[in-house]
């Protein structure tokens, strides 16, 4: 499991939490519980018979008339809407592998390898190939199904087809024969100096 997906139970584990509790301490209030069970409702907590409400008028107008109150609301929520386009941004963009276990193997018995050394490596495989002159790999996917972005600057007298079949035979090859993967799907991304990029799956 990566970071992000760690981060994503967390989150929504917490907020199923919060909203559990408030909802059920709201239900408890409406259906008079604290009296019929003889129960005690938590220390300050408004709303505890049927009759009671969770925000009172003066608690909803308490602080609207002093300067300070509007902004800070604005400033908060703010804060919350940016935080949620953070989170939601974050999502969109592609996962990355991370670790990785070599060979198919577990990684408590095998050996795992880092998607930016991968990446470096490749990179630095595809750089070598005739008509290439710049090349950058970024690893996606999830450590089961990896998956590569590969973006190669090729000279403008150069021929796309030769170069990705050079690309597909050479370092693609190679990468999977060191990693033990049978496959790894690859979208390269071909662009030359003066010239509008052409993509190839």
């Amino acid at each position: 499991m990566n970071r992000q997906s760690v981060i994503n139970r967390v989150l929504l584990g917490l907020a199923g939490l919060v909203l559990l509790g408030g909802g059920l301490l709201v239900l408890a209030g409406g259906f008079d519980i604290y009296n019929r069970w003889h129960l005690t409702p938590p220390a300050g907590w408004p709303l505890t018979s049927s009759h009671t409400v969770l925000l009172t008028t003066a608690d909803r107008t308490r602080w609207s008339d002093e300067g300070w109150w509007w902004p800070v609301v604005i400033a908060a929520l703010s804060v919350l809407v940016l935080l949620a386009l953070w989170w939601l941004l974050s999502q969109l963009r592609a996962p990355r592998p991370g670790q990785t276990a070599i060979g198919g193997t577990h990684p408590a018995d095998g050996v795992e390898l880092n998607d930016r050394a991968l990446s470096d490596a490749l990179a630095a495989d595809a750089r070598q190939l005739p008509g290439v002159q710049e090349a950058h790999v970024r690893m996606t996917g999830r450590p089961s199904h990896p998956r590569s972005r590969i973006n190669l600057t090729i000279a403008p007298d150069s021929q796309p087809g030769p170069i990705l079949q050079a690309l597909s035979e050479g370092p693609l090859t190679r990468a999977r024969q060191a990693t033990g993967w049978t496959q790894l799907p690859t979208q390269t991304r071909l662009q030359t100096r003066h010239r509008k990029p052409h993509r190839a799956e």
